[in-house]
């Protein structure tokens, strides 16, 4: 797979678009990233996973996922090598990427509009 190909599936989701992040592609829904081509150069795709999901796609296919190195890899950022990567494989991924962000936005937003109705900010 390549760029063109992570960048194809990425955008191909539901309220996905593409952005930019310190000089690097990403891949936001709902304004949040879930994906970026920030290690390009190295032939990676990244993922924001959680550590349970990246330590079961380094599991099952180690010559294709790895833990970024440091602390964002012990957050589950995670590459994924796009030379050995199939298209199954990368778009069931990103997939994975996205629904998580797509998941978390959703708890994010309830969150808050729980804390605005039942503040009482304001009134007395």
């Amino acid at each position: 797979m390549t760029a063109d190909d992570f960048r194809r599936i990425a955008l191909s989701f539901p309220g996905a678009e593409e952005g930019s992040h310190m000089g690097a592609t990403d891949f936001r829904v709902g304004g949040r990233i879930f994906a970026t081509l920030a290690s390009v150069k190295q032939g990676y795709g990244n993922l924001m996973l959680d550590p349970e999901q990246q330590a079961a796609f380094v599991d099952e296919m180690p010559e294709v996922f790895l833990s970024i190195p440091g602390g964002w890899g012990r957050m589950g950022m995670t590459h994924i090598r796009l030379a050995v990567a199939g298209e199954d494989i990368l778009a069931g991924a990103l997939h994975t990427a996205w629904k998580r962000r797509v998941d978390k936005n959703t708890k994010t937003a309830k969150k808050s509009g729980s804390r605005r109705k039942g503040s009482g900010k304001g009134k007395k």
